[in-house]
């Protein structure tokens, strides 16, 4: 914060495409999608005119006890594309909200499932997990930079290793670890499952912790041990669902079919706010009931299903099917991969994560021990500076440096993009001595 009050910071006026344009006239590559949401790009033109249709007739109605014709749309859309089993939609307003809906329904769902099962109260989640910034999906985080201070008003969760293969918490090396991590969720759910509600977990990367990409199986595996457990099954897509990692959903990636699924962040191509959490039948019909038996979900949002928004993302969903999205992904994804590969020749590159095409790039102090730099050099930072002064935005988790431009980029703007960030992380490491920043 003192920093950003002692620096001129950063004023975007509009965008277009892969770019952004500040008041003072400079063009910059838009690396991370701003904030990992704008999918197609800025001003995309059929997103735009469906949000100026939808305007034309109504810009909201609650959905408290009635619908919207948008709503109803976009929801058979998110069935129809989702994991198999996921029939039900429950809209919010973040990816925060979306969890937190997703933490409430699993805890209800035991509660008016059977008498014998309303022990089953908590959570289990990894170790480096993000989930959000609500008290709900901060309990179930594991970030102690972000989640720390709140310590005292969060409710007690169980944690599992997390799957970081760079800094394998058991000193082992995959594949022929064995995927020695799972062991750890596995001992929690066989000793406590009586007692847990749901595990959740963002599939096949963790995002906000630094891009930590699962190695293969660990979400298939992770999935096996809750259907074995009785424990519910919340995939967090906010990050990675939309594209992000080559499939429109990450759980796809291995045939995951979760209890649970929380959407937003792309799911209006970067336009407006909205999120969805969808269920299954089975976990739909532990709600139903009379009147008196008070099983109804008392969870709701002012502008749940803002029909503005949810026509954003209707036509965002038709951008993926009309202009193929995927099949031109497949180049860029490998072009990306390619890449990255040579920035390993970097002194300070300790680790190149990718999973599809969302990246991140950790710099270390040294190389052979992996020791991280000092968190007042503020490596990271550093290199997204000297970035935007070569004409590109980006932003870094710490000192890992996250790629994830729109999947619209074309490929020589994401070799430009590339070229920056290689040169900035060289220049920042390599040649610049590392003194103070003001």
């Amino acid at each position: 914060m003192k920093d950003y009050r002692n620096n001129d910071p950063l004023i975007i006026k509009k965008g277009k495409g892969s770019y952004l344009y500040d008041v003072e006239g400079n063009k910059y590559i838009d690396g991370v999608s701003s904030l990992w949401v704008t999918v197609h790009g800025h001003r995309k033109r059929k997103i735009d005119e469906a949000i100026i249709d939808q305007v034309k007739k109504i810009s909201h109605s609650t959905l408290l006890g009635i619908s919207n014709v948008p709503a109803i749309k976009l929801a058979e859309k998110l069935v129809k594309i989702a994991p198999q089993g996921l029939a039900k939609v429950f809209y919010s307003d973040s990816g925060s909200t979306a969890v937190e809906v997703a933490l409430k329904i699993a805890f209800q769902y035991w509660q008016q499932k059977t008498p014998s099962t309303r022990k089953k109260k908590k959570f289990v989640s990894l170790t480096n997990a993000y989930h959000g910034d609500t008290i709900g999906s901060v309990s179930v985080g594991g970030i102690d930079l972000f989640h720390r201070v709140y310590h005292p008003l969060l409710f007690k969760t169980f944690k599992a290793k997390s799957p970081y293969c760079y800094r394998c918490t058991f000193k082992k090396t995959h594949p022929g670890c064995g995927l020695a991590c799972i062991d750890s969720l596995e001992n929690i759910l066989k000793k406590h499952h009586g007692e847990i509600a749901a595990f959740i977990i963002e599939p096949m990367v963790q995002a906000a912790a630094g891009m930590i990409v699962f190695p293969k199986g660990y979400l298939r595996a992770s999935r096996e041990l809750c259907t074995r457990y009785n424990v519910l099954f919340i995939a967090d897509e906010v990050a990675v669902g939309f594209g992000r990692t080559g499939k429109m959903f990450a759980c796809q990636l291995e045939k995951v079919c979760p209890d649970l699924m929380a959407l937003a962040k792309g799911i209006t191509g970067g336009t407006l706010p909205l999120a969805a959490t969808l269920a299954t039948d089975e976990v739909y019909g532990a709600f139903l009931g009379e009147v008196q038996d008070i099983k109804t979900f008392y969870h709701g949002h002012t502008y749940t299903g803002n029909p503005v928004a949810c026509a954003a993302a209707i036509a965002n969903l038709e951008v993926f099917e009309e202009e193929k999205v995927f099949d031109a992904l497949k180049q860029k994804i490998q072009v990306l991969k390619e890449r990255l590969s040579g920035f390993l020749s970097l002194n300070h590159v300790g680790d190149i994560r990718q999973r599809g095409f969302m990246a991140g790039i950790e710099l270390v102090e040294d190389k052979g021990t992996k020791k991280p730099y000092p968190m007042e050099k503020k490596v990271g930072h550093r290199v997204i500076l000297e970035a935007r002064k070569q004409g590109v935005v980006i932003r870094p988790l710490g000192d890992v440096i996250v790629l994830m431009p729109p999947l619209s980029i074309s490929l020589q703007e994401l070799k430009t993009l590339l070229d920056v960030v290689f040169n900035s992380i060289k220049m920042v490491t390599e040649v610049v001595i590392l003194s103070p920043v003001f």
